[in-house]
């Protein structure tokens, strides 16, 4: 990730989290992403902790994948759980115009119950990982306890209800 900060340290045996580099950021990149990406990027309490739209802590819970030829695009979605302590609902994200999908595993964390979101960040393409020169839409990035998730895909549409 570009702006939000992840990382594991040894001492409290958990996970530093930091997204005010992203959220400063954000007023300024918020203008080029798509409306559905825009829209979930910038909810209030995308990234306020003690929120119920907040991403952190939800539970990864299934993967759909889009199959298409070589250089087609399709659609995606995942699904994530509520943490039973501070979500009410789940969440699920629906990804158009995939071009890219990708899980890399990391690190390994038996003790987790499950794999859980750390945090996430949503850039337009351009600002981006390197390889998408020429691409239009968004890069979504979710780093979860055990793994980091990479979507490049058109627009995104989050929608907060029972998964």
């Amino acid at each position: 990730m570009k702006y939000v900060k992840v990382e594991w340290d040894p001492e409290w045996h958990g996970f530093r989290t930091d997204a005010r580099d992203y959220l400063a950021a954000l007023p300024d990149l918020k203008d080029t992403l798509p409306e559905g990406a825009r829209a979930f990027a910038s909810d209030a309490g995308h990234y306020a902790y003690a929120s119920e739209r907040c991403v952190k802590d939800l539970a990864l819970a299934d993967i759909r994948l889009p199959i298409t030829t070589r250089g087609g695009s399709g659609t995606a979605s995942i699904d994530f759980r509520p943490n039973p302590w501070k979500h009410s609902s789940g969440l699920r994200i629906q990804y158009t115009g995939v071009t890219h999908f990708s899980i890399d595993y990391e690190r390994s964390i038996d003790w987790m119950e499950s794999i859980t979101v750390l945090l996430d960040e949503v850039l337009p393409i351009e600002e981006g990982a390197e390889g998408d020169e020429g691409e239009e839409g968004i890069v979504h990035e979710i780093e979860l306890t055990d793994a980091t998730i990479t979507v490049r895909c058109a627009d995104l549409t989050a929608t907060w209800a029972e998964v």
